[in-house]
This record gives C-alpha cells, structure tokens and sequence, in this order.
C-alpha cells in the first residue's frame, strides 16, 4: 500500500508546510511509530520556530538531514541536534518543548516522528536522551545510518518501550537490492528523495509504502540514487485516543491534559527559550473522543 501524504502547516510562526504520511485514514500505526512529518529540504528564513508547547503518552524522534536545530524542554535539556544525531524525548507523564532552527545551515530538511508509548510505561517520569555516537555502515549498494533498534546486525543505543526498527538508507544509483526484514515486523518506507521502487512498485517522492507483517525482505531498486526512512515494529495492539499533542486511552484524559496545559499547571513546568511564548491547546471537537486501535490494511 502506498499513502500519500497531506500537507499542514508547522505553526502560524513560520507557515512551512509540512506533508504527513502518519496518521492516515487506512492506517494510524507501523508498529508503535505513529507519526510521520517531513520537512523540507527549505531555505526559509526561520524554517523551525515552535514555541513551548505540551506532550503526553508518546516519544518524539527528531532526526534531520540538513540544518541545526536547538531543542528545550522543561526538563532543563537544552541540545542542539545536527544531521546523523538524534534527540529522543521520552513525555511520559508529561513534558513541554521548544524547537528552533538555527541560522548557522541554510538548508533545513528533517523528519519529525513520534512512538506511542505502551500502557505499562506511558506514565513514566519524562527523559530526554541525545545520541551523536550512532551505528553508521555501508555495503556495495547502500549505506544505513541506524537511530532505533537493530538493523542487518547493528544496533541503536537509544531507549524506546516496544520492538521498533529506524533507519535512514542511501541507495546507490542504478542499484537493485533486497533490503532485509523482520517477518513479525510491518514497515513504513518514506521516500525522502530521489527515485524509487519498492516490490517494483514506483513510489512517489514523499510518499509512505507500507509493508505488513510477513515478509522477510523487500526488492527496491532506483535510477538515480535515493534516500529512505524505513521505520517498522511489531504491530501495537492497543487503542489509543490521539488528538493534538497528546495520547491517552479515554476522552476524559485529553479532556484533563488540555485543561491542565491550558491553565499552567505544574505537571508542564516553564522553562526560558529564546522563542518565549506557549502554543494554546486547540478547542476539543463537540463529540466525545474514543480510542481506537489500526485500521485493517486495504489494498489501493
């Protein structure tokens, strides 16, 4: 299955656009990833500027190709993050942050992700982790740079709750290669430039192919060379309520949880940014919010 993304706008700051592949209306989870956004690549002027604002129940994986930029947190973290690193940020109970791109790089082009935390850990004290030290490895036709879980016998130092696989893949020019898979894992394949097939489907740039559990290997092959974000897990059996920046299990904990941002409440201590300013809880819908687990896959 191949999901095309939508377009957002990042904030009312900067107006980027941003295309999300996840959540999407035929699927909501690859494992327990459940969030998708790339960004970029852009030469705006201030192309990240996301003022404090609020997370609950998930982890957030920030990873960029190009740029620099500065994270904060209420935690007291302050890191700034460069292509090849990641910041790992562990909500849990609850925590609140701030992103700006910084002027040093005139290009900025990443991809922001989130995981959703199981229930037996999602209301853990908050954590925040940045890891610049990241298995890094090439064969004749591709070249990986491994952030999450293992992947051709490498493995990521970073700490995640589920079984979860992210890797971004160069693939050479003219290659055509068998990229190794868990069959107990699915698979999201983002492609984040160049061009590409998948199982000889062509995939269009920006676009997610999905991959269910089953499948031990999957045949890409290009032209001119791509680059991939493949992120897989096995599949979440929970269901969750997702609205805004926040994951919970009924209405009224989102009910709670914006309330409680919204009001300043010290479950999201302040902390000093060089943005200023919280980004306001939107109004809930006038419909009560109830979990749900994945979509059953269809075919396009």
């Amino acid at each position: 299955m191949i999901l095309a993304p939508r377009t957002v706008k990042l904030t009312t700051r900067t107006g980027i656009d941003i295309q999300r592949t996840l959540p999407h209306r035929n699927i909501r989870t690859i494992g327990a990833w459940c969030f998708i956004d790339h960004y970029g690549p852009t030469t705006q002027e201030n192309a990240m500027s996301v003022a404090a604002h609020p997370h609950v129940g998930l982890q957030t994986v920030s990873w960029l190709f190009n740029g620099e930029v500065e994270h904060r947190d209420s935690l007291g973290s302050i890191q700034v993050i460069t292509p090849g690193e990641l910041n790992l940020m562990t909500a849990g109970h609850g925590v609140a942050h701030s992103e700006l791109s910084l002027p040093s790089a005139s290009i900025m082009h990443g991809v922001q992700l989130w995981t959703v935390l199981p229930n037996s850990v999602r209301g853990c004290a908050p954590l925040f982790d940045h890891h610049s030290d990241l298995p890094s490895f090439a064969t004749e036709k591709i070249s990986a740079k491994l952030f999450i879980g293992d992947f051709m016998g490498h493995h990521s130092p970073a700490r995640v709750f589920s079984e979860l696989v992210g890797v971004e893949i160069d693939i050479a020019p003219g290659a055509l290669v068998d990229i190794p898979l868990q069959v107990t894992f699915e698979y999201g394949a983002l492609l984040v430039s160049g061009d590409l097939a998948i199982n000889q489907d062509e995939l269009p740039l920006g676009n997610l192919y999905y991959i269910s559990t089953g499948s031990s290997s999957a045949q890409v092959s290009t032209t001119n060379g791509a680059k991939i974000i493949l992120l897989g897990g096995t599949p979440f059996p929970e269901e969750i309520i997702m609205w805004w920046n926040f994951i919970g299990r009924s209405h009224e904990e989102i009910v709670k949880m914006r309330m409680e941002w919204n009001g300043g409440n010290e479950r999201f201590p302040n902390f000093e940014d060089r943005i200023h300013g919280r980004i306001p809880a939107p109004e809930l819908p006038n419909v009560k919010l109830h979990p749900r687990g994945n979509i059953q896959p269809t075919t396009n």
